[in-house]
């Protein structure tokens, strides 16, 4: 490696050693607080952070969910209180999830105007306006009683192209009960594409779409499964990606821009960080990450048996997912992180 000259003082850009100590110490840019955030190369703010959030039909009060401690299925008015309080503190925007009291094989109650995720649209729009970027998780998993993200064909496949019909439904079901932003998880070929084809349709130009363009099949989706009361056999691995596959993500994000992406998503997070260092690098659009139901609980268990400094971790795992590229963090730890962050 070739030495640079500074100041009459060799050094080089690639080694470990110095040839001038101690004239180069480093930790000068650490001795103090004010220092530290004087130097600091990533930022966490509020803005940047997106809570996820579940809403039950039919439920009285807020119903916990066991594998995430703090985390609830709202009821409309709980949530409705539950999303003031997380803008107040900040939050950049709110992810809602709906959980039916009845399935069928089409997830019918997704694009029932009357089904409690439009429902919570509505009333969390009314409630808001525009002071948030409300999100609608557009995908069907949580409405079909076989739990994949699509229809099923006769020999119990997903149907790709048949679902694409009913993601648009959703969508315009979604743009007009108050969405600003739709969130297509499924994973289907020309989701995105199919998404905004309806929505420019239907009026809804100004409606954007989160593509959540690298979803992995993950083990990490586990509370999450709970969380939405899933009714899944089985897995999904023949329409999310394989974890150990890179360049296919890529692709997948190049695909989505080209269908009228406005942002992309890699999910999950912790686990993908190369992925979305990857994605960062590449994608005209901003990148989302998603801290998901097993990152969160992780931590969560760890902090609860003293094993780790709650606060400190929650702060470094976000950072570590805004240093590895994502614009925008949807995590469980929004609301509070936020807090702590002003």
């Amino acid at each position: 490696m070739p030495s640079h000259t500074w100041c009459g003082r060799a050094f080089s850009l690639r080694s470990t050693v110095v040839a001038v100590f101690p004239e180069f110490r480093p930790r000068r840019l650490r001795g103090t607080a004010a220092m530290r955030r004087l130097v600091s190369e990533t930022t966490l703010r509020p803005r940047q952070l997106i809570l996820p959030m579940f809403v039950a039909e039919g439920a009285a009060q807020p119903r916990p969910i066991s594998s995430m401690p703090g985390v609830v299925q709202h009821t409309r008015e709980s949530l409705r209180k539950a999303a003031v309080d997380a803008v107040r503190a900040g939050v950049g925007g709110l992810m809602i999830f709906g959980v039916p009291q009845t399935r069928d094989a089409t997830g019918s109650g997704a694009t029932d105007e009357h089904g409690i995720l439009n429902v919570a649209l509505r009333d969390l729009r009314a409630e808001l306006g525009d002071d948030t970027v409300l999100m609608a998780d557009t995908c069907l998993d949580e409405f079909t009683d076989h739990g994949h993200c699509g229809v099923l064909d006769a020999d119990g496949r997903v149907d790709n192209d048949a679902t694409l019909r009913v993601y648009a439904e959703m969508g315009v079901a979604q743009a007009e009960a108050g969405a600003h932003m739709l969130g297509p998880s499924g994973m289907m070929d020309g989701q995105v594409g199919a998404i905004r084809e309806a929505l420019d349709d239907a009026g809804h130009q100004d409606t954007a779409i989160l593509a959540y363009s690298a979803k992995y099949a993950s083990a990490f989706y586990g509370p999450f499964r709970e969380a939405v009361d899933s009714q899944l056999k089985g897995d999904r691995k023949t329409y999310q990606q394989d974890p150990g596959n890179a360049r296919e993500a890529l692709r997948e994000i190049e695909l989505d821009v080209a269908e009228g992406a406005d942002a992309v998503m890699i999910k999950p997070a912790l686990a993908y960080l190369d992925i979305l260092r990857a994605a960062a690098e590449v994608s005209p659009v901003p990148v989302a990450a998603y801290n998901i139901s097993g990152e969160y609980a992780m931590v969560e268990a760890a902090a609860a048996n003293g094993w780790l400094d709650r606060e400190r971790t929650i702060l470094e795992v976000l950072t570590s997912i805004r240093r590895a590229g994502a614009d925008m963090i949807l995590t469980y730890w929004a609301a509070e992180a936020a807090a702590w962050l002003d």
